[in-house]
């Protein structure tokens, strides 16, 4: 059986949090499912299940590409590739978790996110950056996919 949802807006949801205790960025990203699903069939040419996949490696495996190609992260002028963690499902959404270690500090953070820009234009990524217990947050509405915050 397919499950299909059908949801009127596309939305992404990006948090940003730069944990000084442990000299990191979390970040978290919520995806429709079954949005994503149909971006990685096309980018991967392969069938995926995310709630009950086959092979939960390759999954994953997937998934850490998908995001690191759509998802990037520059920090005071260097580029860092953000650890993948893993995923979890909410409702009719995947949690998708990555990690930057070794970040003591900063003052300027910028990204690029292009996440479902391939399936549809009408999509819009929001993005919510903590640093230093102070929020910056925006939105970016395809094509737009860069934004720098300073702190």
């Amino acid at each position: 059986m397919i499950l299909s949802f059908f949801h009127p807006f596309y939305v992404s949801v990006t948090e940003i949090n730069h944990n000084a205790k442990s000299k990191s960025i979390e970040i978290s990203t919520k995806i429709f499912f079954d949005d994503l699903e149909t971006d990685l069939e096309k980018e991967y040419k392969v069938r995926i299940d995310i709630l009950k996949p086959t092979d939960k490696a390759q999954l994953d495996k997937y998934l850490a590409d998908y995001i690191k190609k759509n998802l990037t992260v520059k920090i005071d002028g260097k580029t860092y590739t953000a650890s993948y963690i893993g995923y979890e499902i909410q409702g009719e959404a995947a949690w998708c978790y990555l990690e930057i270690p070794k970040i003591a500090k900063f003052s300027i953070i910028e990204i690029t996110n292009s996440i479902l820009y391939h399936l549809r234009k009408e999509q819009i990524n929001m993005l919510n950056v903590t640093v230093g217990g102070k929020r910056q947050s925006t939105k970016l509405s395809f094509p737009d996919r860069k934004v720098v915050m300073k702190f």
